[in-house]
């Protein structure tokens, strides 16, 4: 065999390599990726079926039902509501009328089974989607203005 055959078939060899490799992160990386969605894109059911995502939004004041283990309330984005539940210590800054992202997946009953549940950390901090979600509902809300 010749040099040059040998040299083409090393090329190709670490092509291969090379393809296969970023085949494996971008399936790896597809199956981590996690996306947001607000409560009404979740009451429009745009959200996925049987997939994690997040859901974010405020949430609802005297939605908070807590016992031992398990924690349910309510987010919403002040258009839609989202029932969520979740099985764990909820963050000590958790508390009604704050931002809030939870990640998990709905069940059969459209209710949002978290695994894991975010608060916010400080006074001026809201998640970009969410603030730009509460933003939006404000805006379809207020009235509009004519001029005569």
């Amino acid at each position: 065999m010749k040099t040059r055959h040998k040299r083409f078939i090393l090329i190709m060899l670490g092509l291969l390599l090379l393809s296969g490799a970023a085949v494996l992160v971008l399936n790896a990386f597809n199956s981590n990726l996690v996306f947001f969605f607000t409560p009404t894109q979740v009451a429009a059911d745009e959200a996925p079926r049987g997939k994690a995502f997040r859901v974010g939004g405020m949430v609802k004041e005297g939605s908070l039902l807590r016992d031992s283990e398990t924690g349910r309330f309510v987010v919403t984005d002040t258009q839609k509501d989202v029932v969520v539940l979740y099985k764990g210590m909820l963050p000590d800054l958790f508390k009604e009328g704050r931002g809030v992202v939870a990640q998990g997946r709905l069940n059969a009953q459209g209710e949002f089974v978290a695994s894991e549940v975010l608060a916010k950390h400080d006074e001026n901090y809201m998640p970009p989607e969410a603030k730009h979600a509460m933003d939006q509902a404000a805006a379809r809300r207020a009235p509009e203005t004519t001029k005569p």
